[in-house]
């Protein structure tokens, strides 16, 4: 049963792609696991964390608690007792309300690190993303070094302003933390699909006339659930670990090889060329009018062009342990998700 025997870890946003499948690998190996939704009441939140606890025959190891990370109240009493903090809780989103999204990384992550302070808890886990690593210059390997510069969508500003906020915090108060930062985070096991998720999605849909060659990285949901429970029990680990083993590509190559695993599905075959960027923008303007919603900025267009998706995941890999869930596993089990 691994590690975990009689160790509690507390995860927050237990029922987002990312926490429930932290609390499945947990539970998997012998950890007790606290977790925390907004809503007990709603089934949606609730329903299938318990589904692994059910499933691996363990349900006394699981319990759910009901919080809001942006409260500052009753986080310490719900910590106490427990051996770490995995802190997931936050928004991941593309559009709407834009200080929301800010505000829940930000003050969630003041609020949660503070409690785990005062419940006596020293190791925290905390997940980013490489959204605060940043993809510019291109050309260049990204590595824990590199910090994001283009902060003009709030979700990345989000998580950019709140990894800083925690190593400010780590210091403070003397925590040992360990940050996570993954790239485009793939898989299936969801009950509402993800910006990342809906790349594929939203294609099989037949969403996407043609595609478009803007980088990016991707990994497997488990590598990155399992990166989180490992960061904890390696004693050597420190700083952050991304998490992008499938690098150095586009959501273009994405599509194409969606395609070819799906021949009959209605995955884009042709796409935008990088000039016609500017075209793509437009439209996203334009169908902004109607649904109030902005997705491509100019300002975002350019900055995806500036830079590139090649990032270094070898400390995960060397010092984590691990062993990438290869690229056309880790498509197929989106595309199914969906199906």
């Amino acid at each position: 049963m691994g590690q975990g025997i009689g160790k509690t870890i507390f995860v927050t946003g237990v029922n987002g792609h990312i926490g429930n499948h932290i609390v499945e690998d947990l539970l998997s190996n012998g950890y007790n696991v606290k977790g925390s939704v907004r809503d007990l009441a709603d089934p949606k939140k609730v329903d299938h964390v318990i589904a692994h606890a059910k499933k691996l025959g363990c349900e006394q190891q699981l319990e759910l608690v009901q919080g809001n990370v942006l409260d500052s109240e009753g986080w310490t009493q719900h910590l106490t007792g427990c051996e770490s903090l995995f802190h997931t809780a936050t928004i991941y989103a593309t559009s709407g309300d834009g200080q929301l999204i800010i505000d829940t990384a930000n003050k969630g992550t003041d609020n949660l690190l503070k409690a785990a302070s005062e419940a006596g808890i020293k190791r925290v886990v905390y997940t980013s993303s490489v959204a605060a690593v940043g993809s510019e210059p291109k050309g260049v390997v990204k590595d824990h070094t590199f910090w994001q510069t283009n902060t003009s969508m709030p979700y990345v500003e989000a998580k950019t302003e709140s990894e800083r906020h925690a190593w400010k915090l780590a210091k403070q108060f003397d925590l040992d933390l360990r940050v996570i930062n993954p790239s485009g985070v793939l898989g299936g096991g969801f009950t509402r699909p993800t910006p990342s998720t809906d790349i594929i999605g939203d294609a099989l849909a037949g969403k996407f006339p043609m595609t478009i060659k803007i980088p990016m990285a991707f990994v497997h949901v488990k590598d990155v659930a399992k990166a989180h429970r490992r960061a904890f029990e390696v004693e050597e680990a420190s700083g952050r670990y991304i998490l992008a083993p499938h690098n150095n590509t586009t959501v273009a190559a994405l599509h194409r090889r969606t395609r070819e695993l799906y021949p009959k599905s209605k995955a884009p075959k042709l796409a935008l060329q990088n000039w016609m960027l500017p075209l793509a923008v437009f439209q996203d303007w334009v169908s902004g009018i109607f649904t109030k919603k902005r997705v491509l900025t100019r300002q975002i267009a350019k900055g995806i062009m500036r830079g590139d998706s090649n990032y270094d995941s070898t400390p995960a890999t060397e010092v984590l342990g691990i062993d990438w869930i290869d690229s056309d596993t880790t498509i197929r089990d989106t595309v199914e998700a969906y199906q």
